[in-house]
């Protein structure tokens, strides 16, 4: 004849299947293309005029589009960049 069987210890464990592993990391969501995206140099008036009536600007690089991001999230275009210390120089000189 066999032994009965004795039942299992009882526990505030788990005894087996899958548990959940809650994260508390947040993240700043970055939206499609984020990327890609530069801040470019753009006329501060046109800038305004866009905002009042949704016109697209031209950036110095000749980039087009309809501004509506806070341009200090992202880093300065190069060309634009070029253009501005070719035209004014770098601002980096001591002199």
């Amino acid at each position: 004849m066999s032994e009965p069987m004795t039942p299992a210890p009882q526990t505030d464990l788990p005894q087996g299947g899958t548990a959940t592993i809650e994260r508390t990391t947040t993240r700043e969501l970055a939206e499609p293309g984020d990327g890609e995206r530069f801040s470019h140099y753009v006329r501060k008036e046109k800038i305004m005029e866009s905002a009042m009536s949704g016109d697209p600007v031209i950036a110095l690089c000749g980039k087009v589009w309809t501004p509506g991001r806070d341009p200090q999230k992202f880093p300065v275009c190069p060309q634009c960049k070029e253009i501005i210390d070719g035209r004014f120089g770098s601002g980096d000189d001591d002199n």
